[in-house]
């Protein structure tokens, strides 16, 4: 059970701005830097060996996030706490500004042209909706949560961005936001039996939702299920991808020797095919080698969040590092073959602004968490 304190020497002294930069992870954000440094050497392989551009961009975007990871790592755990609710309400409005003033892109309509970033709000929802839905869980009690009543304020919270997203539409992260809601459900102690009715209630209602998809929607599942039936269309992108990882074999063809990436035969190559171009130029090694270093990150976030002896801490943080479980999941499962291609980033690796400081935020939460643990926070706050 997530909700214990018992043996817990709990503080409620405010900790001071050096004890916060003492109480720093440094190996964590060492970890992290890694993991971009690697999204950087392949943001220069795509722009075939050219640093100006999307490197450059990657690079100054990083350092951004940054420094927005450590603003946000300093902020007192009890203010995230505080505005979790106000933040979320900013991040659905944001979803329905983008419904009125959003351009399209890519054949969708997720983004507001701030002229300096190309703003994509769903991706901050998948922040703030962890925000809202730990702190309802921190000030619900367990018998609450386990009545039907008691679900009913965080399936609001979750089902209406959905919805505002799955319109956009972005299947991809609207699945990602249902997935991460359906982890802290759990975690939080919802019982299995209602798990199993919403399951049973969403598999009977496929063929309706079927009729729900746009073409291209329908056309990746279909491909999904047999790339082979229109190879140069359709299936183009993940056979592709296939021939791109088999060709890496077990140590790779060297950097910037990619052959499929760099002879324009793999789409999408800096964005959401690009664990494929690294398989191709590293192989099966530095495949395995850049999964493990993205389970340490994920090993510390469980770690920070199991420390965390306030529990709105403990259920931000594990909903965190799940959002940064299934970017890595779907990802790599997807440019396999494995499931069907959803248009979700590998983080700090993949190319894009709105993604790498959502990221980098949540790892902020993530280390205010870490930060904060001993502090506690009343369930009336």
């Amino acid at each position: 059970m997530l909700r214990s304190y018992a043996g817990f020497q709990l503080k409620h002294s405010e900790l001071t701005m050096r004890e916060k930069f003492m109480n720093m992870s440094l190996s964590f954000i060492f970890f992290v830097t890694l993991l971009a440094s690697i999204g950087f050497l392949m943001q220069y392989s795509a722009a075939n060996g050219h640093f100006s551009g999307r490197p450059a961009n990657q690079m100054a975007r990083y350092g951004l996030g940054l420094f927005v990871m450590v603003c946000v790592s300093l902020i007192n755990i009890r203010t995230w706490l505080k505005y979790s609710y106000f933040l979320h309400a900013v991040a659905v409005i944001l979803l329905i500004a983008v419904d009125v003033m959003g351009f399209v892109g890519m054949g969708a309509q997720r983004w507001i042209n701030l002229g300096f970033i190309q703003l994509q709000p769903s991706e901050l929802t998948k922040i703030t909706l962890v925000m809202a839905l730990a702190r309802y869980f921190h000030s619900s009690s367990i018998q609450e949560i386990e009545t039907i009543r008691g679900c009913i304020v965080p399936i609001l919270i979750t089902i209406i961005p959905v919805g505002l997203v799955m319109k956009q539409p972005d299947l991809g992260t609207g699945l990602m936001l249902l997935m991460c809601s359906g982890v802290m459900f759990f975690l939080v102690g919802v019982q299995m039996w209602k798990f199993g009715v919403l399951a049973t209630l969403g598999l009977s209602a496929i063929p309706i939702g079927w009729q729900f998809l746009h073409d291209y929607q329908k056309q990746r599942v279909l491909t999904f299920m047999d790339p082979e039936r229109d190879p140069l269309g359709a299936g183009y992108h993940i056979l592709q991808s296939q021939i791109t990882l088999g060709s890496g074999g077990i140590f790779g063809k060297g950097f910037l020797k990619g052959t499929q990436s760099h002879l324009n035969f793999l789409p999408e190559k800096h964005t959401d095919f690009i664990f494929t171009m690294f398989a191709e130029e590293f192989g099966l090694i530095g495949s395995l080698f850049l999964i493990c270093l993205c389970l340490i990150i994920l090993a510390y976030g469980f770690s920070f969040a199991m420390r965390s002896q306030n529990y709105y801490g403990r259920i931000l943080a594990l909903g965190l590092t799940t959002n940064f479980f299934l970017y890595l999941f779907i990802n790599i499962a997807m440019v396999m073959g494995l499931i069907p291609v959803v248009g979700v980033p590998l983080p700090l690796i993949s190319y894009g602004g709105t993604v790498i400081l959502t990221i980098m935020t949540g790892f902020g939460l993530i280390m205010s968490v870490h930060i904060h643990q001993d502090i506690q926070i009343g369930s009336d706050l």
